[in-house]
């Protein structure tokens, strides 16, 4: 901590500087040496590595980060983007900022580059174990130094091993010594395609020429690179969320009922409700009142102020298609193609969300504790393509329990294993900042790894989706109790 007395030899006109300057000290004696050695590998592309390699101190850092403009009591967000990489959120609050605000604000205002996060993240996740085993791998190529799994991962990146289009090295070495780890790679090159990036500037060339005008400040580029990415992302700051609709089928005319949906309808309430959704449930819905209801909500005036929408079915299913609890068999893509942009302007341009939970083919024998969401079908029709029942324009996503032809796995008590994957994955990685689409590819890796008792009975879920940005839900302040 600074003392009393350091506090007193600060002097200036403007005391409000002398006050930020005394809170960037407070926070560097809060950081430990591991630290400061992130936050050099995280500045790496916004200052010069002579600059960082003379850097003993975090206030060091601070210094430069003030100097190139990056830093400022006005705009600290760029620190804030440092600690909380750093998962030092304790200290945002003397940047008079919180976790929440700055998972907020990362969508459109990252600084870090995505290929620097994934290094950090990658050096968190790999151990001295680990670390021994890649410089092991390694070792003709690498100095017979000390290193820690950052400086490791920066000695590749400055001898041109690794770069950001050029990953194999490092998914070699983390797919034999850490292959949990392969998950971040996937998700980086996912966001990587999916993302504009401000390009970084070079620091070598740290000022004009003298007398030379510069015809962008460096706030006007920054504000232009900010734009653009926010447009990649859809917006998330209207009045409301938007609104979830539940269709909950259980009890059928002739059909098997569906034990355990109401667990999975009681799960996408908490979910959506944690995410900011009005949420509505229609159990045992009629094709008479399905039509009722998505008619209320094609015109529903709520869409005008709300961000998205949500429509869920949990029913028997077969082919393309779901039933009512009446038994008729109602085309997925009839449900969807009332919430275009010409059948529902309000909608126009926001994502558009359905998840299914019924079999879309051939019923398989089930054991005791879990049933197929499938009818039998001696004579099953060719498998279609899931994207036939996607409509045509933009800006929709559609959710599949399996792939089309096939059944999906409901237990009795504890609900389906797509919905519940679902609600365990939304509510573990929307915290995370993951986008709708990593969501549910972790979805599709949980879902796959499951079975019956035997073993003999596995699911593959399938999304398709013509969105055109990326869905980031903001976070929740509230944690989501279970």
């Amino acid at each position: 901590m600074t003392s009393q007395g350091q506090s007193l030899r600060f002097r200036s006109d403007d005391n409000c500087q002398v006050n930020f300057r005394e809170k960037l000290l407070i926070i560097d004696s809060n950081l430990e040496a591991q630290d400061v050695e992130g936050l050099k590998f995280l500045c790496r592309d916004w200052i010069s590595h002579k600059k960082l390699e003379k850097s003993s101190s975090a206030s060091d850092i601070f210094d430069h980060l003030l100097a190139e403009e990056l830093l400022s009591e006005e705009d600290p967000f760029f620190l804030a983007e440092l600690l909380y990489t750093l998962k030092q959120n304790s200290l945002l609050r003397y940047l008079r900022q919180s976790r929440e605000q700055v998972e907020s604000l990362l969508p459109t205002r990252r600084r870090v580059s995505l290929f620097r996060n994934l290094l950090y993240e990658l050096s968190e996740g790999i151990g001295s174990e680990n670390l021994k085993d890649m410089v092991f791998l390694m070792r003709e190529s690498i100095p017979k130094i000390q290193m820690t799994s950052l400086s490791f991962l920066a000695y590749l990146e400055k001898q041109a091993l690794i770069d950001e289009d050029n990953l194999m090295l490092l998914e070699d070495l983390c797919r034999k010594v850490v292959p949990n780890l392969m998950r971040k790679i996937e998700k980086y090159k996912r966001e990587k395609a999916s993302q504009v990036v401000t390009p970084p500037v070079d620091q070598e060339t740290e000022s004009l020429h003298q007398g030379e005008e510069e015809l962008f400040s460096r706030s006007d580029v920054n504000q232009f690179f900010g734009a653009l990415q926010e447009a990649t992302v859809y917006r998330m700051d209207r009045k409301h969320r938007g609104h979830c609709v539940v269709v909950n089928n259980h009890s059928f005319t002739s059909l098997s009922d569906r034990p355990g949906t109401h667990r999975d309808a009681e799960c996408l309430e908490r979910v959506f409700q944690w995410l900011g959704f009005s949420v509505h449930i229609y159990n045992n819905v009629t094709k008479g009142r399905l039509d009722e209801v998505l008619k209320e909500y094609k015109s529903h005036p709520g869409h005008a102020d709300g961000d998205c929408f949500v429509f869920c079915v949990l029913t028997h299913g077969k082919f393309g298609a779901v039933y009512s609890s009446d038994e008729a068999l109602v085309p997925i893509r009839e449900i969807m193609s009332h919430f275009t942009a010409q059948q529902c302007p309000g909608l126009a341009h926001k994502p558009k969300l359905f998840f299914i939970q019924a079999c879309q083919g051939e019923e398989i024998q089930p054991s005791v504790s879990i049933e197929a969401d499938a009818v039998n079908s001696e004579h099953s029709p060719p498998t279609p393509s899931l994207l036939a029942s996607v409509p045509s324009d933009a800006d929709f996503l559609l959710g599949l329990a399996t792939v089309p032809g096939y059944v999906s796995f409901r237990h009795v008590e504890e609900g389906s294993w797509y919905i519940q994957s679902l609600y365990n994955n939304l509510k573990n990685l929307v915290p995370r900042h993951e986008d709708i689409l990593s969501i549910l590819t972790a979805v599709n890796n949980d879902v796959s790894q499951q079975a019956n008792k035997e073993g003999t009975k596995r699911q593959m879920p399938q999304p398709a989706y013509t969105l055109r940005k990326k869905l980031v839900f903001p976070v929740p302040q509230e944690k989501l109790l279970l």
